[in-house]
């Protein structure tokens, strides 16, 4: 039986240990350590085990829990294996000593105690100063004969068991990173960034022959990268980003793929065929072939070759994470972050035939199994500070493991070579998940998006789908562009549309449509007219018409003349003359139109509330007047230069109706155009009633304030004021 797969946490209280599959069980002979420790790692050889408390590094091995070593080097905030866990390395953060020297934050012991060593007597063997904390540790060749890192400059190498003395260099003006090779053969890749309008790079040198690039790729849109070696060491990705996306299409800069080999014979762009950032890009196991998840969502996750040639496209979905299993038989394919946590895994060996999908919701760390049939999910802190935990799965789907725990800051599993056993059977889950299982309520049918009451049981229309759903790809033309037309209904410009109305062209206020000036009103031009804009021309004029007829109508029901002319038939004469010349609207203009105003747009601002004309409390003979400088509007055929020489209009004869009885006598109840002082009168006698409730109030046993006290006894005041007013009850 192969050995169980084991895994390491740590929390806000301590660091554990326990063994996977199939034991589900802690780590016998292992003291749990609590308190704050900042971080914890397993040596790439799976022997040790290390983390860092405030006092001290300690050293177990993974097999039994026992402590191999501790190092006497407080405040750790890094910790790091060389690939055959000789070497143990760690980082504190930078300080200064007495002199105002930066001290050597950067250490490299003995894992175990070397010659002339002893467990209380631990000696660097190498120590620099390292003042970022990104890009910290040294990098070694896999089997240890080198170690390097980056100064302003330059690459420094370095012989292992020599780390005082620097070996080589590898100069190379404004190198800002680099990765070495894993493999037999020793490679380096350097990037250098844009600077001075000079492209980016990207150069392979063979160590430690440093004299010229084996391979190299320029480019532009390059302010950093992340360098991808294959598990072989044959072929780099070069995955480019710039910080700021000059074309305001992503929030997030721009991304760029390049892939080159190691010995030159071949370097390429990698083409995508869906516009929209890289999310994520992953190297097989087996060297042979790389995924790719790219695009707008719904992404597109595309296998490649070594080459760069495509060999396979798996659904459109949202999905930004491709991992593939540590034997490169499934790739998991998956979306986090702001996803919906969904993990599709495919088996390559069946023609990429879909094992299973997995919801992970919550998850913001994913990680496969060494024995290659088993994921493991968490929610960590401060990604979440709620609801952390793991959960490992079985690749067709089963949960077999859970554990809730309070702020989780890191997991991850023990580095081990297991052979791939049966991996589509899964074992007998662990009691938590059966329990886990038994609490969670599974939703009878998917809830889906909200739809508005008066679209539900409808289609759903093809603008409001996702690409994957059959509905339009997104298309971003800029996040600042102003005059940008998007095909998905995402980003729509503010302009209204109407439902089902044919969609009018984007106009500049004041404009025609079409262009030009606007001939509405003057006979010219009409047949230049889009259909849009003559179906609303035609709206507007059969509304003015229903609108004039309704007011002739209430005319003819008071006795008053009904004008003539052609303001029954559409537009007034005065507004299509005004359309006909350049309004001016300067306000000293607009003060000067205001007595030109016909009386039903001059408004009564007495002390009435009904005081507007037109309301049904004025008077006949007003209405008469009114009916009369109406009738003079609509009967002048020419603008207002022209009215003033105009003759006075005659008193029209009434309209005749079948009752010939006399019109009705109409009484004025509101006090409508009454002298100044009735504004003051309403006031006194609403203070009047104030008192008068006030008065009932006391009598009926409750106990007023002073201030309104005071306020009954102003009662014979206000009723001298008001008999001084002429008010008479």
């Amino acid at each position: 039986m192969a050995a169980p797969t084991q895994l390491a946490y740590r929390t806000s209280k301590g660091i554990g240990v326990f063994n996977a599959a199939p034991v589900y069980d802690v780590l016998p002979g292992f003291a749990r350590p609590e308190g704050n420790l900042r971080c914890c790692c397993y040596s790439p050889d799976s022997r040790y085990f290390a983390w860092a408390s405030p006092e001290q590094v300690s050293v177990i091995y993974t097999s039994s829990g026992q402590i191999v070593t501790t190092l006497p080097t407080p405040n750790v905030f890094e910790l790091g294996f060389s690939p055959l866990g000789t070497y143990i390395i760690t980082w504190q953060r930078p300080t200064k000593d007495e002199d105002g020297n930066a001290t050597k934050n950067l250490k490299v012991w003995h894992t175990v105690p070397g010659d002339g060593e002893s467990q209380q007597e631990r000696t660097v063997i190498g120590e620099y100063v390292q003042k970022q904390q990104t890009g910290w540790n040294l990098q070694y060749t896999s089997d240890e004969a080198f170690c390097a890192r980056v100064v302003t400059n330059e690459v420094q190498f370095y012989q292992s068991n020599d780390l005082k003395t620097v070996w080589n260099k590898l100069r190379v003006e404004g190198v800002t990173d680099f990765a070495v090779s894993p493999g037999k053969n020793h490679s380096v890749a350097v990037f250098v960034p844009e600077r001075k309008g000079m492209p980016a790079a990207v150069k392979v040198f063979q160590v430690p022959q440093f004299n010229a690039a084996i391979s190299q790729k320029t480019f532009y849109k390059g302010d950093k990268v992340q360098l991808k070696w294959n598990a072989l060491g044959t072929s780099l990705i070069v995955l480019a980003q710039t910080e700021v996306d000059k074309t305001n299409k992503s929030y997030y800069g721009e991304t760029n793929m390049y892939i080159l080999s190691a010995n030159g014979s071949f370097d390429s762009r990698i083409q995508l065929d869906k516009e929209g950032p890289i999310h994520d890009v992953s190297w097989s196991p087996n060297s042979k072939e790389f995924g790719v998840v790219y695009g707008y969502m719904p992404a597109k996750t595309t296998i490649f070759n070594a080459r760069a040639v495509a060999q396979h496209n798996f659904d459109l979905a949202p999905r930004n994470t491709i991992l593939f299993s540590p034997h490169g038989r499934f790739v998991l394919v998956a979306g986090f972050g702001n996803l919906a946590g969904q993990m599709d895994i495919y088996d390559l060996e069946k023609n990429y035939q879909k094992v299973n999908t997995i919801v992970a919701s919550n998850c913001t760390h994913c990680e496969w199994s060494p024995d290659g049939k088993h994921i493991l999910t968490a929610t960590t802190s401060p990604r979440l500070r709620v609801d952390n935990g793991i959960r490992i799965w079985h690749i067709g789907g089963t949960l077999m493991y859970n554990e809730d725990m309070s702020e989780l800051y890191h997991v991850t599993w023990r580095p081990q070579s297991t052979p791939l056993e049966n991996p589509l059977e899964a074992g007998n889950p662990h009691a938590s998940a059966v329990d886990y299982l038994s609490k969670v309520k599974t939703p009878s049918k998917p809830a889906g998006a909200y739809r508005p009451p008066g679209a539900r049981g409808t289609t759903t229309p093809l603008l409001f789908k996702r690409e994957d759903e059959g509905g339009a790809a997104y298309t971003n033309t800029g996040i600042s562009s102003s005059n940008a037309s998007f095909s998905n209904g995402f980003g729509k410009n503010r302009r209204r549309e109407v439902p089902g109305a044919e969609p009018a062209d984007a106009l500049p206020p004041g404009a025609a449509p079409g262009g030009g000036v606007s001939l509405t009103g003057t006979g010219e031009g009409e047949g230049e007219l889009s259909k849009a804009a003559l179906k609303n021309k035609k709206k507007r004029e059969a509304k003015k018409a229903r609108e004039a007829a309704e007011k002739a109508g209430g005319l003819a029901a008071d006795g008053t003349t009904v004008p003539s002319g052609p303001a029954n038939t559409g537009r007034s004469p005065e507004r299509r003359d005004a359309r006909g010349q350049q309004r001016s609207r300067s306000k000293s203009n607009a003060l000067n139109n205001q007595d030109r105003r016909s009386p039903s747009q001059h408004r009564n601002y007495g002390n009435s509330p009904h005081g507007r004309h037109g309301s049904g409390y004025e008077d006949g003979n007003h209405r008469a007047q009114m009916g009369q400088q109406h009738h003079h509007r609509a009967g002048s055929g020419s603008n207002r230069q022209n009215q003033q020489h105009a003759p006075a209009p005659q008193t029209p004869a009434q309209i005749k109706t079948e009752n010939h009885g006399p019109p009705p006598d109409l009484t004025v109840t509101s006090p409508g155009d009454g002298g100044p002082n009735d504004k003051k009168v309403r006031s006194l006698l609403k203070k009047i009633r104030a008192i008068d409730d006030l008065k009932m109030r006391q009598a009926g046993g409750e106990k007023l304030e002073d201030t309104q006290i005071k306020k009954i006894t102003t009662e014979e005041s206000i009723r001298k004021e008001l008999a001084s007013l002429g008010f008479t009850e």
